[in-house]
C-alpha cells in the first residue's frame, strides 16, 4: 500500500500544481486595474470557446465514441433540456432603481454604469458558470494526471504541465467576470482558485472513493450531459454578454479563438498522454 500512497501523493501534487495556475490566471486579472468593458466582452467570448470546445469536443465527442452516436446524444440534450428546464426558474435580473443617479450631472458614463448593474448579476453568474464547467473539466483531468503518474513521472509532469498551460486561462475565464461583477479582488481569486482545485479532487475520488460498481457506460453519458449542460449555458449567458460588450464581429472572433486555443490544448494533452492511456 506504500506503493500506491507515495504515488497518490505524488500524483495529487501535480494535480495540485495544475489546479493551481487557475489561482495564476485569477492573478493576472486581479492584478490589472479594473477591466474595460471591451476586454470583458472578448474575454467573455474567449472563455465561451474553451466551454463550447470542451463540450463538444471533449465530453459530448468521448460520449459518442464510447456509448455510440444515438446514445452519446441522447445524454447530451438531456443535459441541455434538464438546463433548460433549471434556466427557466432562475429570475433573470432585475433591474434595481438606482438612488445614486439623482445626485450626478446624467453624462454618458452614467448609462454604461446602469446597463453594468442590470448585468452584474449575469455576469457574476456566468462567472460562477465557467467555474462550474471548468471544475467538472478539471475533474477528469485530475484523474488523468493521476492515472498518468501511475504510468510513470515523466507522464504525470508532462500531462501536469499541459494541463497548468490551459488552466490559465481558464483561471483568467473565471476571474475576470467575477472581480468584474463583486469589484473584490479577493473573490475573483478565491472563486478561481477553487474551480482549479476540482482537480486534486479528482485525484483523491479516483484513487479513494470512486465506485467501481458504476458502469462506464453512466459515467461517459453523464460526462455527455455535462457537455450538454455547458453548451446550453455558453449560449444562454456568455454569448449574450460577449455580444453585448465586445460587438458581434469581434466576440464571434473571440469564440472561435477560444475554441482553437482549448483544442490545441486538449491536443497538447493527448500527446503528452503515453499511448495506452487515453483520456
Amino acid at each position: 500500500m506504500g506503493f500506491m500512497d507515495s504515488q497518490v501523493l505524488v500524483a495529487l501534487s501535480l494535480s495540485l500544481l495544475g489546479g493551481l495556475s487557475t489561482s495564476i490566471g485569477a492573478l493576472f486579472v486581479v492584478i490589472n486595474q479594473a477591466p474595460n468593458l471591451k476586454m470583458l466582452g472578448l474575454l467573455q467570448g474567449f472563455a465561451a470557446g474553451l466551454m463550447l470546445s470542451i463540450s463538444f469536443f471533449d465530453l459530448a465527442h468521448n460520449a459518442i465514441n464510447s456509448i455510440g452516436f444515438l446514445k452519446g446524444n441522447i445524454w447530451f440534450f438531456a443535459g441541455v433540456i434538464f438546463f433548460a428546464i433549471v434556466a427557466n426558474f432562475i429570475p433573470e435580473p432585475e433591474l434595481s432603481p438606482i438612488s445614486d443617479v439623482k445626485g450626478k450631472k446624467n453624462n454618458g458614463d452614467e448609462g454604461g454604469k446602469d446597463i453594468l448593474k442590470k448585468h452584474r448579476r449575469q455576469v457574476l453568474f456566468s462567472g460562477i458558470v465557467t467555474a462550474i464547467g471548468i471544475s467538472l473539466h478539471n475533474f477528469p483531468e485530475g484523474m488523468a494526471v493521476f492515472l498518468g503518474s501511475m504510468k510513470g513521472l515523466r507522464v504525470g509532469v508532462n500531462l501536469a504541465f499541459a494541463i497548468a498551460l490551459h488552466n490559465i486561462p481558464e483561471g483568467i475565464a473565471v476571474a475576470l467576470p467575477v472581480y468584474f461583477a463583486t469589484q473584490s479582488k479577493w473573490k475573483a481569486f478565491k472563486l478561481a482558485s477553487l474551480s482549479g482545485l476540482a482537480e486534486p479532487l479528482g485525484v483523491i475520488i479516483v484513487a479513494y472513493l470512486f465506485p467501481s460498481s458504476l458502469s462506464p457506460e453512466i459515467l461517459e453519458g453523464l460526462l455527455g450531459s455535462v457537455g450538454g449542460v455547458m453548451a446550453f449555458l455558453t449560449l444562454h449567458e456568455m454569448l449574450p454578454l460577449a455580444f453585448d460588450y465586445a460587438g458581434q464581429k469581434q466576440a464571434v472572433k473571440a469564440v472561435f479563438f477560444g475554441m482553437a486555443f482549448m483544442s490545441a490544448s486538449l491536443y497538447f494533452l493527448e500527446i503528452s498522454l503515453p499511448a495506452d492511456l487515453s483520456l
